[in-house]
């Protein structure tokens, strides 16, 4: 699997708990780990130090945002040259034996975006997620013209190369949406594959996001997307449309 070129990136913020059993899961698969710590402030410096000899650990001691560790993961696998950027979150939603999912996917489909579509009907997701999830999936839609099942998921295989120049400008939860959004507007393929969820009721699983303010700041960029998509969006996708129309008839 190491020869598609993948890289994990891993983001973490203060999910000492659960960010070692997280790394020691996906070890089990040929790929080299990037864990960006983003800011931590409980020990999950100590924690990643007991890996320091397996993976790879950027770190900075200034919370900035889911947005802003995927950035500095992304640009380090480019600089090394990966193709993809395989990422998923440190609380232990993810499974890792999901992995080979979407490796099947960057097999068949080369530079094709794909992202995990967990099971929002199951009796532990909680009943905000899904709402704010079926709320994403809506504006998207809206904004691309295509349909994902769900747009929320941080379990994603990034195509890095086809992505060079669609780096998150936001830097917080929201730079999952506008990446998504940015990708199908550039031409890129976005598929979703089936995934397990695992959402504990325990003190273990610990989440960042805010419900008032990143719901805003997500509301916010869903107003810029809709206007930016009758400007340039949708206009893009038509152009491109026309020019592979001719391609085919003349050739």
């Amino acid at each position: 699997m190491s020869n598609l070129g993948i890289c994990v990136v891993i983001p973490t913020f203060n999910n000492a708990k659960t960010v070692a059993a997280v790394i020691d899961s996906v070890l089990e698969y040929d790929f080299e780990i990037v864990v960006v710590n983003d800011g931590s402030t409980d020990n999950t410096n100590e924690i990643l130090d007991l890996f320091r000899e397996k993976i790879r650990i950027i770190s900075y001691t200034i919370n900035r945002g889911k947005g802003f560790a995927l950035k500095c993961g992304f640009d380090y696998a480019q600089e090394r040259g990966f193709k993809y950027a395989l990422t998923l979150d440190s609380d232990g939603q993810h499974f890792a034996d999901d992995i080979p999912l979407f490796v099947k996917v960057a097999q068949n489909e080369p530079d094709t975006m794909v992202v995990g579509n967990r099971n929002l009907t199951q009796d532990n997701m909680p009943k905000k997620n899904s709402f704010a999830n079926k709320f994403s999936n809506f504006w998207f839609a809206l904004q691309t013209g295509q349909k994902l099942p769900d747009t929320q998921s941080g379990f994603r295989l990034y195509p890095l190369e086809k992505m060079r120049r669609l780096r998150p400008i936001t830097s917080r939860y929201e730079a999952e949406l506008e990446m998504l959004v940015r990708c199908a507007w550039s031409g890129i393929k976005v598929i979703s594959v089936p995934i397990r969820v695992y959402y504990a009721s325990d003190e273990k699983r610990v989440s960042h996001f805010r419900p008032g303010v990143d719901f805003l700041r997500i509301s916010l960029l869903n107003t810029l997307f809709t206007f930016l998509a009758v400007v340039y969006g949708y206009p893009t996708k038509f152009i491109r449309y026309l020019v592979n129309k001719s391609k085919s008839i003349f050739k």
